[in-house]
């Protein structure tokens, strides 16, 4: 039997209770990056019809935010392995609160995306660095025992987000007040981190790829652009979808030149990918940005257009899957804390999330609210045994120097699988919906249960979703039964993705999880004596050793004796 590594902190180290109050701060801003996207949704609508925007506008509020973050996120992952990382988490909560004051003020759609952008800023950094710092304090192999805070705090900005936000637009504050809750919190969690956060800075030389930084982001940046606006702005296939993926294809490759030939520190070190782990886990990571950000985002639009739930009532109906996802991740945390063994995790954690998501891809509007919370709850289980644990996996594998990008690279191409999924799959959405209501109106027609008039009135609105409880009762039914069978559609799309994810994790080499947080990942051979070590119920916790050709040699010849 193995043993847990113990409670009491190294030399330099920080103690349990130091990081239980430090990780208090980092959840703060950890709360209040995923607020800032959750708490808004339900205020979209009022939003654009007070300020006279359009449809591209309602877009471009989501897409500005998404676009920013994404792009930067690995931008701050490296900076966080060049400057002090509690420096870097205050920035970033400054530039979120900057930019949630001017949303919160903002006179017309433009100046509205534009905050939006900026505070996207903020929420790349927030989102990338909070990981990097929680991995800075704690050694991998005690780093599950925290996870499962991670979650909890997931969950709960997921939950509490749409309720809080709908709550807020029918108050006598309205929209703006959705942009202004989020300021408090991240005032609070600065003063705690000043407080609380002491970790040492590494001082060098420091040089920052900016030709290399620009380029990521100008590469990334239109790629979401296309996904997010082909199909309502202009076709998928057009000239300018050619000229948006080309010009991506470009920038990306030139950017790949600049970090394999030219920057000295490249902001995304190419030669992470060498390793098959990290490798592998950005893959998965990708998949699963699509298969579950790309069909549970519209899981809250199924219920309240095709159940005739309020925004309310639907974010209640999160809590399956959210609740599966906490307890999956504390206890998956908790485990691998005291065996050391995560891959098992990660395998059955994505057959849990097949399952779940194959499982909704059955739903229609008629389908018991029962069943389908049973089938949110096995993909929240699924989720919470995977998401957390897949960064742990590359964490553990990397040199401490490459923490930082190798944590923010994950979850840069998370998002990026994210934001591909939700454009592509709304497009899905919204086509299916179309066909759905114009065949079933076509239908009504013919048995004389519409008017010719309301006929000419819904043929240039079908693609549209309008105010059901102002429709006539047979349109209505029409509009719910089609919306339900898309959405379970969907969820059939997004399943192939899960199964791919599932077998990219098949292949990563599971490493025991490191107990110190040394200067470098331990090598291959390391990890086979260690691994050998932990079987015969040695600690893992061994002094240090050399490998030269194959052979290790102990540093302490009284272990040596003892094998």
């Amino acid at each position: 039997m193995t043993t847990a590594p113990s409670a009491t902190a190294e030399p330099g180290q920080m103690t349990h209770r130091e990081i239980m109050e430090a990780l208090t701060g980092l959840l703060l801003a950890m709360f209040v990056a995923m607020l800032s996207s959750t708490v808004v949704s339900n205020a979209l609508p009022a939003i654009v019809t007070d300020l006279q925007g359009s449809q591209t506008g309602y877009t471009w509020v989501v897409v500005a935010t998404l676009l920013t973050m994404t792009a930067t996120t690995p931008i701050w992952g490296k900076l966080a392995d060049l400057f002090s990382k509690k420096l870097l988490v205050q920035v970033a909560l400054v530039i979120f609160s900057a930019g949630s004051v001017v949303a919160a003020v903002a006179p017309n759609m433009g100046v509205l995306i534009g905050a939006r952008a900026f505070q996207g800023l903020g929420v790349g950094g927030l989102t990338a660095l909070v990981q990097v710092v929680i991995a800075s304090m704690v050694s991998p192999r005690e780093r599950g025992r925290y996870s499962g805070y991670i979650g909890a705090v997931f969950a709960t900005a997921t939950v509490s987000g749409p309720l809080l936000g709908g709550l807020i637009v029918d108050s006598p504050m309205g929209w703006r007040g959705c942009f202004i809750v989020g300021i408090p919190i991240a005032a609070i969690a600065f003063v705690v981190l000043q407080k609380t956060l002491h970790l040492p800075t590494i001082k060098r030389d420091v040089r920052i790829d900016y030709l290399g930084a620009t380029l990521i982001m100008a590469g990334i940046s239109l790629i979401l652009v296309w996904v997010s606006l082909a199909g309502t702005n202009f076709d998928w296939i057009s000239g300018t979808s050619a000229a948006l993926v080309v010009g991506s294809l470009v920038l990306i490759g030139g950017a790949l030149w600049v970090e394999a030939r030219v920057a000295s520190e490249p902001v995304i070190p190419l030669r992470l990918f060498r390793d098959r782990t990290t490798t592998l886990a950005t893959a998965a990571s990708v998949m699963i940005g699509v298969a579950m950000f790309g069909a549970t985002v519209y899981l809250s639009q199924y219920f309240q257009l095709a159940r005739g739930m309020s925004p309310t009532e639907a974010g209640l109906m999160s809590v399956s899957m959210v609740g599966g996802l906490l307890v999956s991740s504390i206890v998956s945390g908790r485990v691998i804390t005291r065996t050391g063994l995560w891959k098992r995790w990660l395998v059955g954690g994505m057959l849990f999330v097949i399952a779940g998501i194959s499982l909704l891809g059955t739903i229609d509007a008629t389908t018991s609210l029962w069943v389908i919370g049973g089938y949110m709850a096995l993909t929240g289980i699924g989720l919470g045994a995977t998401m957390q644990n897949l960064v742990l996996s590359v964490q553990n594998n990397v040199a401490m120097e490459d923490l930082g990008a190798a944590s923010s690279v994950v979850a840069m191409f998370r998002s990026i699988g994210g934001s591909a999924g939700v454009a592509a799959l709304g497009a899905v959405l919204a086509h299916q919906v179309s066909s759905g209501v114009k065949d079933g109106i076509t239908s009504l027609a013919k048995a004389g249960k519409i008017s010719q008039e309301q006929l000419t009135a819904m043929e240039h609105s079908t693609g549209d979703i309008p105010k059901l409880s102002d429709l006539p009762g047979p349109i209505r039914s029409i509009y719910e039964s089609s919306f339900g069978d898309a959405v379970g559609h969907l969820f059939l799309v997004a399943a192939p993705f899960a199964v791919v994810a599932f077998l990219c994790i098949l292949f990563i080499k599971e490493v025991p999880l490191r107990t110190t947080n040394g200067a470098t990942a331990p090598t291959v051979a390391e990890s086979e004596v260690e691994a050998a070590l932990v079987a015969a119920g040695e600690p893992a916790d061994y002094p240090a050793f050399e490998v030269e050709g194959g052979d290790v040699r102990k540093a302490d010849a009284r272990r040596v004796d003892r094998r």
